[in-house]
């Protein structure tokens, strides 16, 4: 909701008088808390009511966390703009560094890319399954159902809770493909809509965005898959860095390309190099 007022403030700052109306919708990821994304439906969940709103003409566009939306989507639908990129590190709560969490420490999260993460700088820590929007969280962190959680800094900030928990370094733990960014999606083929979208986007994070999705696209990747990424425009290039795990963080392989603005076959460069020096059972993760 903090991001669909976003999306409405920047609208009628490009169209003033333009007459925008919020239309709550809850998804299936938010009803279903009890397990992790990968079995219950991955990503989708997070869309297919959205999805099927946009289809029947209930809504004009949707509001997505990029991070949340699958790599493949419906060809009648399409990503029209995309705000400018939030703060893309993870926050720790429960303790300033992951390296001060004490011996043994229960960490809650989800995410398949955070478990491998921390596996891979501390594996004695134990995982427990957090699920949830950031007041659920907190409220099982404060419960003692764990000992720290991470959550997504953008997330946070927008919530108005910046000075919650301490910012994890890129260096520590390169983000999610795509965390940070807020994508604005329409029907393709809806021309008036596409036009009163386009001064909203802010085409460096949507060039960075989509860079950090072809990656995924190219390694097939899923809500399953431990997968990092990370663009940044630098100059009149693109840097991508990456990184993919097995879900314990025994496996890893990473690198990184840089390449003009507008080169749509690097991402799939970098995924193939490092699944060409994976290892048998890291490459099974993906494809």
């Amino acid at each position: 909701m903090a991001q669909a007022h976003m999306v409405e403030a920047a609208l009628i700052a490009a169209h003033p008088g333009l007459l925008v109306e919020i239309m709550p919708v809850i998804a299936s990821g938010d009803r279903v808390l009890d397990r992790a994304l990968s079995e219950v439906g991955g990503k989708a969940l997070w869309t297919k009511e959205l999805d099927h709103a946009l289809l029947s003409g209930e809504i004009d566009i949707a509001v997505h966390s990029m991070k949340d939306v699958e790599t493949l989507r419906p060809p009648e639908l399409r990503i029209a703009a995309m705000l400018p990129r939030a703060d893309v590190r993870d926050r720790l709560i429960g303790a300033v560094l992951v390296a001060a969490l004490p011996q043994n420490a229960r960490v809650g999260t989800s995410a398949p890319r955070r478990t491998a993460q921390l596996l891979k700088l501390r594996p004695d820590l134990i995982i427990t399954l957090f699920r949830g929007n950031v007041a659920t969280r907190l409220a099982k962190l404060e419960a003692g159902e764990a000992d720290a959680t991470l959550l997504a800094a953008a997330g946070l900030d927008r919530l108005g809770m910046g000075d919650t928990g301490f910012a994890v370094p890129i260096e520590t733990m390169l983000p999610a493909p795509s965390q940070g960014a807020v994508g604005i999606e329409a029907l393709a083929d809806n021309d008036a809509v596409q036009r009163i979208l386009a001064p909203l986007n802010h085409n460096d994070t949507f060039e960075c965005v989509m860079a950090e999705r072809a990656f995924l696209a190219a390694l097939s990747a899923d809500c399953q898959s431990p997968v990092a990424a990370l663009a940044i425009v630098d100059g009149d290039q693109i840097w991508l860095r990456a990184q993919i795990y097995t879900l314990d963080g025994v496996q890893s392989e990473h690198d990184e390309i840089r390449f003009a603005r507008g080169d749509s076959s690097a991402p799939t460069k970098l995924a193939n190099l490092l699944l060409d020096r994976s290892a048998r059972e890291l490459r099974a993760i993906f494809g």
